[in-house]
């Protein structure tokens, strides 16, 4: 996966019937394993691609996840955006 969770990869696994996940975490002494089974249905918005076993998510994406909503329609602002210097700055 070339991913370390050293370094704060968080890695989320789902069962084959898509009934539960598990969030596998390090936090510097050792590894957590959170495990979410639903009591009904499926975790509906998962990669469906074979090909697509890895995908980053950022923390509000996980979060939605998690709570077994669709990732992908979460509308935010960039994380980091390069801000162009405003006229009084550039004068100065």
């Amino acid at each position: 996966m070339q991913q370390r969770p050293q370094q704060g990869a968080v890695f989320v696994f789902r069962n084959r019937r898509g009934t539960a996940i598990k969030l596998l975490v390090y936090d510097g002494q050792g590894f957590w394993l959170c495990h979410k089974r639903l009591s009904s249905g499926t975790f509906r918005h998962w990669p469906t691609s074979s090909a697509q076993t890895i995908v980053e998510l950022c923390a509000e994406h996980l979060h939605v996840l998690v709570y077994n909503g669709d990732p992908t329609l979460i509308r935010q602002a960039p994380l980091w955006r390069s801000l162009a210097p405003t006229a009084s700055q550039a004068q100065a």
